[in-house]
């Protein structure tokens, strides 16, 4: 089997944070995307945190809203962080959906402002044995996960990491902190895809 090739969506946002932890792991390459060229290329891929709308706005101009939506739909593996979580969501409290894949509802900035970001640590035995760090900038939640939808975690009552088949999504920045299990987690889900069937 080919080695995987993860791409970090470059257009906006913590792009540099999730190329560096990744690049810690062994059996992938990774690489940035910019362009549907890039996208045609990659076996998985990461929406960083940042911000949703801007991010939304630089698909459309470029051409890639579409086009990303279709590769997922069609099984490529996706993990929305943050912003990127927004990006999935097939609803948005208040506002229309950007790519509206994933079968949850989600509130932006729910937990408040930059001044009320925060750390806390929580436990995910999917992807870890040891309790995680998890950093929360202007954070979203998810209020509603359809019934297809797996909860991986969850902060004063709120759901902040869900699962939908090949879809991941959480609320915080793993990028931001020096510990690669949710990277991993991610690496394993598109090296699973790639041995079910290949390049979606």
């Amino acid at each position: 089997m080919s080695v995987p090739r993860i791409g970090v969506l470059a257009m906006q946002g913590a792009v540099a944070e999730h190329l560096a932890r990744l690049a810690s792991l062994e059996d992938i390459t990774v690489c940035r995307v910019r362009t549907r060229r890039e996208l045609e290329g990659v076996d998985g891929l990461i929406l960083p945190g940042g911000e949703s709308t801007a991010m939304a706005k630089l698909l459309c101009d470029f051409g890639m809203m579409a086009p990303l939506a279709a590769r997922i739909r069609g099984g490529m593996p996706v993990w929305g962080t943050c912003a990127g979580m927004i990006l999935l969501a097939k609803e948005i409290v208040g506002e229309p959906a950007h790519l509206g894949v994933m079968d949850i509802r989600v509130r932006r900035n729910a937990y408040g402002t930059q001044m009320d970001s925060f750390r806390t640590h929580a436990a995910v035995p999917q992807v870890a044995a040891e309790p995680l760090e998890l950093v929360f900038i202007r954070a979203p939640w998810i209020e509603r996960a359809g019934a297809d939808v797996q909860v991986l975690a969850r902060v004063q009552g709120h759901a902040v990491a869900a699962r939908q088949g090949h879809m991941l999504a959480t609320s915080f920045h793993p990028e931001l902190t020096h510990d690669t299990p949710w990277h991993a987690y991610f690496a394993r889900m598109v090296r699973d895809a790639a041995t079910d069937g290949g390049r979606a």
